[in-house]
């Protein structure tokens, strides 16, 4: 399989794991070390205990619950051989305070090859102004 290919395949299960409230996959899917920045949220995540935190406290505060996911016009770009940037347009449904809402955004993901696979290493989300 290709990086390309691979790349792609991880940015998926990112996708399907969050689009199904699967919250242990979905953050394992990050290094520990990984950044966050949400346009949602007014300082950038510097690990992904603080983006598991901040989750944590929209699930208990907010009611916050994924009910869905959509990925499309998907792009990755190899960057030698141990760097990845994939960039989405998204649609996803999430609950607050019992009111689900669709949110469409632009995402872009830097993964990271370690130890022999395909890691998340950052993470940026944007609205997507386009709708």
């Amino acid at each position: 399989m290709s990086a390309v290919d691979e790349v792609r395949a991880v940015a998926a299960q990112i996708v399907d794991d969050f689009g199904n409230h699967r919250t242990a996959d979905y953050f394992s899917r990050f290094a520990a070390d990984a950044t966050f920045v949400f346009y949602t949220h007014t300082a950038r995540l510097n690990s992904r205990s603080e983006y598991e935190t901040l989750w944590a406290s929209w699930e208990n505060q907010d009611g916050f619950r994924v009910h869905g996911c959509r990925s499309r016009d998907q792009r990755v770009q190899v960057l030698g051989d141990s760097s990845a940037v994939f960039t989405h347009y998204v649609e996803s449904d999430v609950e607050f305070g019992g009111d689900v809402a669709t949110i469409k955004e632009r995402e872009t993901i830097v993964f990271e090859h370690r130890a022999g696979s395909w890691i998340a290493v950052h993470e940026h989300l944007s609205p997507d102004s386009a709708e």
